[in-house]
C-alpha cells in the first residue's frame, strides 16, 4: 500500500489534471490513497474570502465569484459529460451560503478561516475524483476530516494519533485495499466535529499521518521540480539535485524552511521507517530524491541554500530595564504561542530579544497587544532570511546572495548559517 501526495501546481489547470491521470496509469500498480491539495493558487484567494467575510468588505462576491470561475474553467476543459461536476456547484453553493450570511460576532477570525479554506480541497479532490472515474481509472472519494482528528485549535491543529490511527485503521484501510482513495490534504476535525487545518502546506504532513496509520510501504510526493535540490533552482542557476537524505538530515531542512517537504512530514514516516520518494510530476521518469534511514549524513559537504522573503522583524525590551532572563522569556514565548506566530530565528541579550517571523498583519497585531503592556515593541517589515545548511568558509555563494543588502541579524551552528538581510 503506497500513498501519493499531489500538490497545487499539479492541478492547477484541466491539462495538469489530465497529466496526474497520466501519472497514476504509469505509477499506481497496488493500493493506493491518493492525497490532493487546493489546485493553483486558490488557498491564497480563498484567505483573501476570509478576511473579506470576517471585515464585512463587499469584495467579498467578487473574490467568490474568481473562485468560482477559476474552477469551473477547469471543469470546462475536463467536461466528458453535462452534469459530471454537480458536486463541484454543490460545494461552490454551500460556500457562497456562508459568506452570504451575517457573520457570528463571536466567532474568531481563525475559526472563519478554518471553516471557509477547507473549500479549496474539497473541490480540487472532488473535480479529480470525478474526472478519473470518467476516463475509466476508478476511485473513491472520502472526506478526510472523517479520519484525520485534532486539537480544537484552529489553523494550527494538532493530531490526535490515539484518536485518527485506529479509525484510519478499522475504517479506511479496508477500502483503499479494495480500490484507490481520494482524499484531501491539511484538512481534519476537532473532538467538537468543527473544521481544523494542520497549517499552511499542510497536505504532505496529511500525506505522511495517512501513512502512518495505514503502515504504508512507501510515501511519494509529486513536484513541479526533479526532487529535493540544494537550492530553489529559480534563484540558483547551480541548484543540484539531491539523490539521497537521511530522515535527520530532511528534518533539518524543512526546520530551516526548504520548501520541497513540510516539516512535520518527516518524523511520522521515520518513526515507521516508511521511505518518502519527492519525484518529478512533469517527468515521472526521473529518480527524484529518496529520504530514508541512514545513521551516516548523506549530504557530505553539500551546501544547502534556503531562502525566507516576506519576514517581519520584531524587537522587545523590557519597560523595568528587567533583564531579558527566564522569567520574561516565558512571557515572550507565551505571548508568541497565543499569536499562532512560528519563529524563524530568534536572538536575544540582557536586555533585548529579537525574532523574525512570517509577516502576518493579523498575528503581528495580536502578539503587539500581548507584549506592549510589559514590554517596548519595534517591528518593521521587509527582510529576507538566508539559511546556508551545511556550511563552510571556504565554499559559499554568500557574497552573490547577499550582495548588497545589509546584515540585520547573523546566527551560526554546528550546521547551519542563517542571515536576516534587508536592502
Amino acid at each position: 500500500m503506497r500513498v501519493f501526495k499531489f500538490g497545487g501546481a499539479s492541478v492547477k489547470s484541466a491539462e495538469a489534471v489530465r497529466n496526474v491521470a497520466h501519472v497514476l496509469q504509469r505509477q499506481s500498480d497496488g493500493p493506493l490513497l491518493i492525497v490532493t491539495s487546493a489546485m493553483g493558487k486558490i488557498t491564497n484567494k480563498l484567505e483573501l474570502l476570509v478576511d473579506a467575510y470576517f471585515h464585512s468588505k463587499e469584495t467579498k462576491k467578487m473574490i467568490l465569484e474568481d473562485v468560482r470561475s477559476f474552477h469551473q474553467e477547469i471543469t470546462a476543459g475536463l467536461q466528458i459529460d453535462e452534469f459530471d461536476y454537480y458536486e463541484v456547484e454543490n460545494l461552490l453553493i454551500e460556500l457562497e451560503c456562508i459568506i452570504e450570511k451575517k457573520r457570528d460576532e463571536s466567532s474568531s477570525y481563525d475559526t472563519e478561516y478554518d471553516r471557509i479554506v477547507p473549500f479549496g480541497e474539497l473541490i480540487s479532490t472532488k473535480i479529480v475524483s470525478t474526472y478519473l472515474n470518467k476516463i475509466g481509472y476508478k476511485n473513491r472519494w472520502i472526506d478526510a476530516r472523517n479520519f484525520v482528528i485534532t486539537t480544537s485549535k484552529n489553523r494550527a491543529a494538532n493530531v490526535l494519533w490515539d484518536e485518527s490511527v485506529p479509525l484510519i485503521n478499522s475504517s479506511l484501510k479496508p477500502l483503499v485495499e479494495r480500490q484507490t482513495v481520494i482524499t484531501q490534504g491539511f484538512i481534519g476535525r476537532g473532538l467538537n466535529h468543527k473544521n481544523t487545518t494542520l497549517g499552511r502546506e499542510g497536505s504532505d504532513y496529511s500525506a505522511a499521518i495517512f501513512a502512518y496509520a495505514l503502515d504504508a510501504e512507501s510515501v511519494t510526493i509529486w513536484k513541479d521540480v526533479d526532487g529535493v535540490m540544494n537550492g530553489d533552482p529559480r534563484r540558483f542557476d547551480d541548484a543540484v539535485l539531491i539523490p539521497k537524505l537521511s530522515y535527520n538530515e530532511a528534518i533539518e531542512l524543512a526546520y530551516y524552511g526548504a520548501s520541497v517537504i513540510h516539516p512535520k512530514t518527516i518524523q511520522p514516516l521515520k518513526n515507521k521507517d516508511i521511505p518518502l520518494y519527492v519525484k518529478s510530476f512533469i517527468d515521472p521518469s526521473m529518480p527524484g530524491t529518496v529520504v530514508l534511514e541512514n545513521a551516516s549524513r548523506t549530504l557530505n559537504e553539500t551546501q544547502c541554500y534556503i531562502v525566507k522573503e516576506n519576514q517581519s522583524l520584531i524587537k522587545i525590551a523590557s519597560k523595568d530595564f528587567s533583564f531579558i532572563v527566564e522569567d520574561n522569556l516565558e512571557l515572550i514565548f507565551n505571548a508568541f504561542n497565543k499569536a499562532g506566530i512560528q519563529l524563524n530565528l530568534m536572538q536575544n541579550s540582557a536586555i533585548s530579544f529579537m525574532a523574525c517571523f512570517n509577516a502576518d498583519e493579523l498575528k503581528r497585531n495580536a502578539l503587539i497587544d500581548l507584549l506592549e503592556s510589559k514590554f517596548d515593541v519595534e517591528w518593521s517589515m521587509g527582510y529576507t532570511l538566508l539559511t546556508v545548511f551545511n556550511y563552510s568558509d571556504d565554499k559559499n555563494q554568500l557574497d552573490k546572495v547577499v550582495a548588497s543588502r545589509k546584515i540585520a541579524l547573523e546566527q551560526k551552528s554546528s550546521s547551519a548559517l542563517q542571515l536576516l538581510l534587508v536592502d
